[in-house]
């Protein structure tokens, strides 16, 4: 993986992230010169770049579903279409039980059927505010969707790009800015931009839902981080309707690409988080409900990008959250 300096401005940035990265104890990571960059990607310019030699890609569905198996046979119970509407603490023993209160947290859907349990972990993502309120949480920090958009690579065009292009991190925001991503398949996904969606699970353009756009709309932290980034904010969007102008973005990188050489991709939408000052969460948020069910029940409430790459570092420290909270 390159990440590539293609401005002056940009270069301390980088060599601050590859200060970080040492300190870390990134495996093989060095700066490049731009010569160097040409070596790795032949179409690729830049000044300088940072070079990660061991960061690859996976398949994440698969991934994901192997996670899942590994739940299974460890004896967990994977249930799917199960909108929650409630949960709270049980008042008597379930009808037939032998075991009294033994599960005495009760979840509820949207069917009547409900789960019983001792203690509850809830990583709701898009719905995680909404979710920890029904458990007596704090509204804040409420969950902002923004849909990324992709672009891809005509399949014969696919040879400009051979690993992960990424541009330099702009820490005054959490989004990753527009990449060339390498799948599994042979395609290259170009982007995602960042634009508001009007519905949490608004993976297409015209994706609508009132209750989403009125809630997020009404929102004061909304408005803050639209007028504090308002150019910012108006570029994306200009950006997302018109291919040429995400073009000139990706021509920074690689100047052989043309309009006729890629076409629009799939989309995907981020939880952000964001508090009512306008500022967006970029660390771990956990939170519990009140009364008797908040010692049963932990919220992730925020578990900033890359949340896929980073899953089992971040499972373990969930792990250790619930361990102490619940005092297990």
């Amino acid at each position: 993986m390159l990440i590539v300096a293609v401005e002056r401005e940009e270069i301390p940035r980088l060599k601050a992230l590859y200060e970080r990265g040492l300190q870390n104890n990134v495996r093989g990571l060095k700066l490049i010169t731009s010569k160097e960059i040409q070596e790795k990607e032949p179409y690729c310019r830049g000044l300088i770049a940072l070079d990660s030699p061991y960061t690859g890609i996976v398949n994440y569905r698969q991934v994901a579903l192997a996670y899942a198996e590994d739940f299974q046979t460890a004896g967990g119970t994977i249930l799917t279409d199960f909108e929650v509407e409630d949960m709270q603490m049980a008042k008597e023993s379930p009808p037939g039980s032998e075991e009294g209160l033994k599960y005495p947290v009760v979840v509820r859907n949207s069917k009547g059927e409900e789960v019983r349990c001792r203690h509850l972990v809830a990583c709701a993502g898009l719905y995680s505010d909404r979710l920890s309120q029904i458990s007596g949480c704090s509204p804040e920090p409420r969950i902002v969707p923004f849909r990324g958009d992709y672009l891809v690579l005509k399949p014969e065009k696919c040879y400009l790009v051979r690993g992960n292009i990424y541009p330099v991190p702009d820490p005054r925001f959490p989004f990753l800015g527009i990449h060339f991503t390498p799948r599994m398949d042979g395609s290259v996904w170009l982007g995602p931009n960042a634009v508001l969606a009007f519905k949490r699970e608004g993976y297409r353009v015209y994706d609508f839902s009132l209750q989403d756009f009125m809630e997020a709309t009404a929102y004061s932290g909304l408005w803050k981080l639209v007028l504090r980034n308002f150019l910012y904010g108006v570029g994306e969007m200009y950006r997302a309707c018109f291919l040429s102008a995400q073009l000139k973005q990706l021509q920074k990188f690689i100047p052989e690409v043309t309009i006729n050489d890629i076409l629009r991709g799939p989309a995907g939408v981020r939880a952000q988080a964001l508090d009512n000052d306008g500022n967006l969460i970029d660390d771990f948020v956990f939170d519990e409900g009140t009364g008797d069910i908040g010692g049963r029940i932990l919220h992730v409430r925020n578990a900033p990008s890359p949340a896929a790459t980073s899953s089992l570092a971040i499972a373990k420290m969930i792990a250790n959250e619930v361990e102490r909270r619940f005092e297990l």
